[in-house]
């Protein structure tokens, strides 16, 4: 059994490597920061030591067997509430599934310090946290390679249906998502919506369009 001194600098420690990542969750104004992360990790730590050593008073009750690890087990797969009251859908995009990841490991980490395996815990909260900050510039470049756009092209009436324009973009026909054709006058004012593509797609999309028979003028909206 350890020592209360022991027990003590176990919860404390998993406080400090719960509130290293939860701040960094705080500064992106997330609803599960500073503090829920800090709760997750402490939680788990005094699961995992009630687990392992809150029973060690009826060990040597006759036909009595303990199993440390079902506690913890729990713990992995309870946690999950608490990730899915992160992520939110706002219109076609699903928020806060990193903030979700992050409790899920906050939790490990916590575990992992109530078995007294610092240097493991230690070494994740330094990777969860070049993987959180580090990583980011690098997923904002990929995001605005493949946003939703839109384009917009007036062509006569009628002369330009969906599937001539699949013909006329090749395989990125495969991003549409939306097509809607209003009709004013003799013109059709067609808006394209597309998914997943980099700037560089809507501009070589729009140089095909334009030499298609009826089209007016094409646009990035």
């Amino acid at each position: 059994m350890l020592s209360e001194w022991d027990l003590i600098i176990r919860l404390l420690v998993a406080a400090g490597l719960g509130s290293l990542i939860g701040a960094e969750r705080e500064r992106l104004v997330w609803a599960a920061g500073l503090r829920t992360h800090m709760l997750v990790s402490v939680g788990a730590c005094l699961f995992m030591i009630v687990s392992a050593f809150g029973f060690a008073d009826i060990l040597n009750t006759p036909h009595v067997v303990l199993d440390p690890s079902r506690i913890a087990a729990q713990v992995v797969s309870g946690i999950g509430f608490l990730g899915a009251g992160s992520i939110l859908l706002r219109g076609d995009v699903v928020r806060g599934l990193t903030t979700a990841a992050s409790l899920w490991t906050v939790a490990a980490i916590g575990l992992a310090v109530g078995s007294g395996l610092y240097v493991a815990a230690s070494a994740a909260t330094a990777i969860i946290l070049v993987i959180l900050a580090g990583i980011k510039p690098l997923e904002e470049w990929f995001q605005k390679r493949s946003q939703t756009r839109e384009i917009v092209v007036s062509a006569v009436h009628g002369t330009l249906p969906i599937d001539t324009v699949n013909d006329a973009i090749g395989y990125r026909a495969r991003r549409i998502i939306r097509y809607v054709c209003s009709q004013a006058d003799e013109t059709d004012e067609i808006r394209i919506t597309l998914v997943r593509v980099s700037a560089a797609d809507i501009a070589d999309i729009i140089e095909k369009l334009k030499p298609l028979s009826g089209v007016r003028d094409v646009r990035h909206s």
